[in-house]
């Protein structure tokens, strides 16, 4: 596992610091949340795990790739519980893989590093007060005519898909960082309502966690120019979820404790690199496992050798 701390003295502070995710652990705190917030018992999963398939049999016009257990779960924490619309969020995410079949098919997490060494996304190796771990968009640092925001979003949902394979994410959610420092009229002109759909569709109704806030750091006139763009897509709940900050980071602090922000956010925190997280992952045959079921290519150590010897 790399050493991330920036210095010996702050280790002893970092501990919660692991570029790795945890497929198995449920803390006692986050038990308790699952059982008072989403009603979440056995006998809840296991008769609800029930209903959702025997609707998706009967009612859905898709093919679904996954039917076991595990996989519905992440679909009923979602929705507390609730079938049908733990059912509508189902059919919403295939028909949003169907429809976008390039944002999985022959995608290499691995192959999309450049993005996290521009620095235009990240995670966090950590979570913050409330057990949540934090995306980062730093879109100011994005180049349209280097990178396709296609290769964003190619990015963004290999990390949505990573997050979720924690027991914790399917039951808290995720916090999301939108860092709009350098954000000109450049990156502006690729945000069309065709992307802000897909957005939205991705923090809210066709991908099975939730996102719990949206901050939004930085803004200027040209984020308020592209608000509009999306104001035609959001409902009550999108405008309860979103946080506009501009410059006042001790906003941000009200929400996020400084001990769990990057330095640059008045916190304490270093910044993380993306393509170390995945390489961190690709060793772990379980996650592996789980992204190729889901599509997702990672070509065989054997495989690589080949090609490098040919």
């Amino acid at each position: 596992m790399p050493n991330y701390s920036d210095n010996e003295e702050e280790v002893g502070e970092l501990e919660d610091v692991s570029a790795d995710l945890d497929l198995v652990t449920i803390p006692p705190e986050v038990e308790e949340y699952a059982r008072t917030e989403l009603g979440e018992t056995e006998e809840m999963k296991t008769r609800t795990i029930s209903e959702l398939q025997d609707m998706i049999y009967e009612k859905a016009d898709i093919t679904p790739h996954r039917m076991d257990n595990a996989f519905l779960l992440r679909f009923l924490r979602a929705r507390n519980y609730r079938v049908e619309p733990a059912f509508r969020l189902f059919v919403n995410y295939h028909q949003f893989r169907e429809n976008n079949p390039e944002f999985y098919k022959d995608v290499n997490p691995l192959d999309l590093g450049y993005i996290g060494e521009a620095d235009i996304l990240s995670v966090m190796p950590y979570r913050e007060q409330n057990g949540r771990r934090i995306m980062i968009f730093r879109l100011g640092n994005w180049n349209p005519s280097e990178v396709d925001i296609e290769e964003i979003f190619k990015a963004a949902l290999a990390v949505l898909e990573l997050g979720v394979l924690e027991p914790r994410a399917q039951i808290l959610g995720g916090v999301v960082i939108f860092d709009l420092e350098g954000f000109g009229l450049q990156q502006a002109w690729q945000v069309t309502p065709s992307v802000a759909s897909k957005v939205l569709d991705l923090m809210g109704v066709s991908f099975p966690m939730k996102t719990t806030a949206i901050h939004i750091l930085n803004s200027s006139w040209v984020f308020d120019m592209v608000f509009t763009v999306f104001k035609q897509f959001l409902n009550t709940r999108y405008y309860d979820l979103i946080h506009n900050h501009g410059n006042d980071m001790e906003s941000l602090h009200s929400y996020i404790e400084p001990k769990y922000l990057p330095k640059r956010y008045g916190g304490i925190r270093p910044d993380y690199p993306y393509r170390e997280w995945f390489k961190n992952l690709s060793s772990n045959t379980e996650i592996v496992k789980e992204m190729k079921s889901l599509g997702y290519n990672k070509k065989d150590d054997s495989e690589t050798s080949e090609t490098d010897e040919g």
